[in-house]
């Protein structure tokens, strides 16, 4: 385990998962988990990415699971990406997803995230990453908080880690002083089962005491498509929060 304490943002300046305001009427409403999201729609490529982000990427099945898609226009040879907002606003309390997915095994141009966001670009931000930013060397999870005031910068912790199957589950637990990051093969929180646990303290950063949107997307680093050129489908089975 080690922590990066200097700005991810020196090194790439598109790594945030936080979304732009879409351009364009025609998002789409979808129910998840009990919730109400928004599925994002873009006419042009917006960050984080740059991609387009297109609500026929995003689906519920009849079990209730989220599937988010990164693919390519066969008509236009153009890439998108996925994006899933929830309209109510969130704050102290724990946030867990439970993925259907060989996140350990995405391309290096291919970033998960789960997090919660303000809309305030580089700040008021927790996120969980699955992404290698491009280069097969980098680890493949990343944790990081994106701080409630300008004067500081975010900060990370990040681990190399391996599936024991498709599933596992990613949460964080925000309070007024820490944020907590872990992750677990399966789907349930099973100390047993533990991949990476990570304590952000108010000591070492600025967190944020905002409620905000939860935020679940699909997208590719610098816009770049999969090195594969295939097809990217992940499926979040279940998203809960509590105080």
């Amino acid at each position: 385990m080690y922590k990066i304490s200097f700005s991810l943002l020196t090194l790439f300046p598109f790594c945030s998962c936080n979304a732009q305001p879409a351009n364009t009427s025609s998002e789409q409403k979808i129910k998840f988990s009990g919730y109400t999201w928004t599925a994002r729609n873009t006419l042009n490529k917006q960050g984080p990415g740059p991609n387009y982000f297109k609500t026929d990427n995003v689906s519920v099945d009849k079990n209730g699971y989220l599937h988010l898609v990164i693919k390519k226009d066969p008509a236009n040879g153009e890439w998108s990406a996925a994006e899933v907002t929830a309209d109510n606003l969130s704050g102290y309390g724990t946030y867990q997803f439970v993925v259907d997915g060989k996140l350990d095994k995405l391309d290096k141009n291919v970033v998960l995230g789960l997090f919660n966001y303000s809309g305030n670009d580089g700040l008021d931000e927790m996120d969980i990453e699955f992404a290698r930013w491009g280069n097969d060397s980098f680890p493949n999870l990343n944790y990081t908080i994106w701080p409630a005031q300008a004067s500081f910068r975010n900060v990370s912790a990040v681990k190399e880690f391996t599936l024991e199957s498709n599933l596992s589950t990613h949460c964080f637990r925000r309070n007024a002083d820490s944020v907590v990051c872990s992750s677990f093969n399966g789907i349930v929180p099973d100390p047993g089962k533990l991949i990476y646990s990570h304590i952000f303290t108010g000591s070492t950063t600025s967190i944020s005491k905002l409620s905000m949107p939860v935020h679940i997307n699909l997208w590719l680093f610098n816009g770049h498509p999969p090195t594969d050129g295939k097809t990217v489908e992940i499926i979040i089975r279940s998203f809960t929060y509590k105080q």
